[in-house]
């Protein structure tokens, strides 16, 4: 690929023991890499679309931003390195996808499909960044409070039968089924999403946080870890053109930033 332009990432860092990571809201493609997509790829449909608007609250709060730029169609920061699925025996896409939600190819031929090397290239210009900026931004809170919490923000249409039945939650809290957070952190999450009026919630459902939580999060060394994959429906159109809806958003964010107060107010007790 050639030189990086946008970078991988940009990074707000904060003053308060929370850094909130946005891996899949670029939309940036490269001219030559988007000239191999088929139309419907080049609409980007997958991405978390508004996720830094949704949350522009929580710059307010102290919070570090780190904040993906490209779309996850280049490389899927959210997937491990070697490219291993986070769900074994259950339909996902790859590190560098070559189909999207739908099931439907993203590249007009198979051909233009990434190789070995590019995928390669890929990981060393973009995901190896975002991740080395996630962890030292991670150390850098962590060493001074204490602790740190990271949350991983996402969003994702309410209906996709490739990947779930039925209609997915409002609020989908994911802690690697207990691993990457402390217990007590989880509960009082779950406490207050599934007390939010007019909204669904679930703890360690379909969606237990991906790579960046379970990578990531190290209770036992001070950095507690929470995914929330969110259903899209709550604050915006799920279709194209996927506008933001500022009426929807308002009933969805005084929950966000119950669910980060509590965050913070957890790390700020174990500090």
């Amino acid at each position: 690929m050639p030189a990086i332009d946008p970078p991988p990432f940009h990074l707000h860092p904060g003053t308060a023991p929370l850094l909130i990571s946005f891996p899949h809201v670029g939309t940036h493609i490269p001219p030559a890499l988007a000239a191999r997509l088929t139309p419907k790829a080049r609409q980007m449909g997958d991405t978390d679309w508004h996720l830094p608007r949704l949350y522009d609250f929580a710059r307010g709060l102290g919070a570090s931003l780190l904040i993906g730029t490209h779309s996850r169609y280049v490389i899927d920061l959210n997937r491990p390195p070697d490219g291993a699925s986070l769900y074994p025996g259950q339909s996902v896409t790859a590190l560098c996808p070559t189909d999207d939600f739908d099931g439907e190819r993203i590249y007009l031929e198979a051909a233009d499909e990434p190789g070995a090397d590019e995928i390669d290239e890929r990981r060393v210009a973009i995901w190896r960044p975002y991740h080395e900026a996630l962890a030292a931004e991670l150390a850098r809170i962590r060493a001074a409070h204490g602790v740190a919490v990271l949350w991983d923000a996402h969003s994702i249409r309410s209906v996709l039968p490739r990947f779930f039945d039925g209609r997915l939650p409002h609020l989908n809290l994911g802690t690697a089924d207990g691993a990457s957070c402390a217990p007590a952190l989880a509960r009082e999450l779950l406490r207050i999403a599934a007390s939010a009026s007019g909204f669904t919630a679930v703890l360690n459902g379909r969606f237990k946080g991906g790579h960046i939580t379970r990578a990531h999060g190290r209770p036992d060394a001070g950095v507690h870890a929470v995914q929330l994959e969110m259903a899209q429906c709550s604050y915006m159109h799920e279709a194209s053109p996927f506008d933001y809806l500022p009426e929807q958003a308002a009933r969805i964010q005084p929950t966000l930033e119950h669910l980060l107060g509590a965050a913070l107010a957890f790390a700020r007790q174990h500090a």
